[in-house]
């Protein structure tokens, strides 16, 4: 079964992104791992979630932006 939902999204949801300190934090982390140092595992889980949730705000970004053009 495939459930679909439409929804009104806010004016400004084209402005979405992940606040400057959670961005810090996930490039810190994306860092220190390029770099060679590993990462807890509590760290690595912490960096996908982040990863994860800048995703989906990129995506719903463009949705708005395609939706209003």
């Amino acid at each position: 079964m495939l459930l679909t939902l439409a929804i009104d999204p806010p004016a400004d949801f084209a402005r979405f992104r992940l606040p400057a300190a959670v961005a810090g934090r996930l490039h810190s982390l994306l860092d220190r791992q390029d770099a060679g140092q590993p990462l807890s595992a509590a760290e690595r889980a912490e960096a996908e979630g982040l990863v994860d949730l800048a995703d989906l705000l990129t995506l719903l970004r463009l949705r708005a932006e395609r939706g209003a053009a």
